[in-house]
């Protein structure tokens, strides 16, 4: 990773670790591991724990558990040879021991990449519902374990009931189980499911965040994401294509915002409370593609191609991050969106 990347992580880091030192401050001292820890969640999680640990004494040993460890080292230069850092190559569904001291998992494995869910769905419920399961038993054995969190997906709402366009934590909806694309809501539902099983059983400290849509450093623009394709193309200077009417309404958390309420959740969390985690402040995909050619100062074109009458929401209400935990977004739209194309520039 070139200079002026790590540059501007820190700069991102240093933004978020200004407004919320103080409710991190319980991870001091503290051993975190992060299972698939080398993705988008665990790459910022780390980014985060560096910082802390090298500008407030933070002392957070953290563990990266993944399959594919090699490439995470390659491409993050800067973090592989931390002495705070400690790697770990393996399959969830392989763990057998888990270091001792460990005192706080994040349950990160699982891509949400619908291209992977259809192309190999067999695989997805696996890693999900197996990783899971296997995880958990090894957290079991952990003595000093004081929070085990699961990262789920507002996709398990399903057809959301929401009636004033926010989904809260109760506002489930139907799942078509015969249609492959429902393989990584279902199999998420059913993890949950297990993490309320053993966290009702046998008292282990589980709690839940729900991720919803996020653009920023360490996403990809190849990602078969609506404002990923949106950025790209405004960039590249070609046509911006909106399949449908572009009056579907997303929101977008930026990752420094996703890294410091997932520790807070980890930390403070309600045990067997799921939260969700985005941003509640919703936009149409036709008005998102403007705000991203203004601030790209693109010469691209938007061509909607479908006049159809889809008007489906999926914005998350925050409001238990909000009052529970105190949380809140730092980041509007504009800003998301100029720090992204800022960083994709690089």
């Amino acid at each position: 990773m070139e200079k002026k990347q790590i540059d501007f992580l820190h700069k991102d880091c240093a933004d978020a670790t200004s407004r919320s030192l103080k409710i991190l401050d319980e991870l001091k001292n503290q051993k975190l591991l992060i299972v698939g820890g080398t993705g988008f969640i665990g790459s910022w999680i780390a980014e985060l724990i560096a910082y802390l640990n090298d500008n407030y004494q933070f002392n957070t040993s953290l563990v990266i558990l993944a399959r594919n460890i090699d490439s995470f080292k390659e491409g993050k230069n800067h973090l592989a040879s931390r002495k705070d850092f400690q790697y770990i190559s393996q399959d969830i569904r392989n763990i057998n021991e888990l270091p001792r001291d460990i005192s706080y998992i994040i349950h990160a494995a699982a891509s949400p990449d619908n291209r992977n869910h259809v192309s190999n769905p067999l695989e997805t419920i696996s890693t999900i519902t197996k990783g899971t399961d296997n995880l958990i038993d090894s957290a079991f054995k952990l003595p000093y374990l004081k929070k085990f969190q699961y990262l789920s997906s507002g996709q398990v709402y399903g057809k959301s009931k929401s009636r004033n366009g926010l989904i809260t934590e109760s506002d489930f909806g139907p799942l078509d189980c015969n249609k492959v694309t429902a393989i990584y809501p279902e199999a998420k539902r059913l993890a949950e499911a297990t993490c309320c099983a053993y966290s009702s059983q046998y008292k282990l400290p589980i709690v839940i965040a729900r991720p919803f849509s996020f653009i920023g450093p360490y996403q990809s623009l190849s990602k078969p994401w609506a404002i990923n394709n949106f950025i790209n193309d405004a960039l590249n200077n070609t046509t911006i294509r909106i399949i449908g009417n572009g009056e579907p309404i997303r929101s977008y958390m930026y990752p420094a915002d996703l890294a410091v309420w997932l520790l807070k959740i980890l930390i403070s969390g309600k045990i067997n409370t799921a939260y969700n985690v985005g941003s509640p402040y919703g936009i149409s995909l036709k008005d998102v593609s403007k705000i991203i050619m203004n601030i790209a100062q693109s010469n691209a074109t938007i061509d909607i191609r479908f006049n159809n009458s889809d008007m489906s929401r999926y914005v998350p209400d925050t409001t238990l991050c909000e009052k529970d935990l105190g949380l809140q977004i730092n980041y509007n739209i504009e800003d998301t969106i100029r720090r992204s194309i800022a960083w994709f520039k690089l």
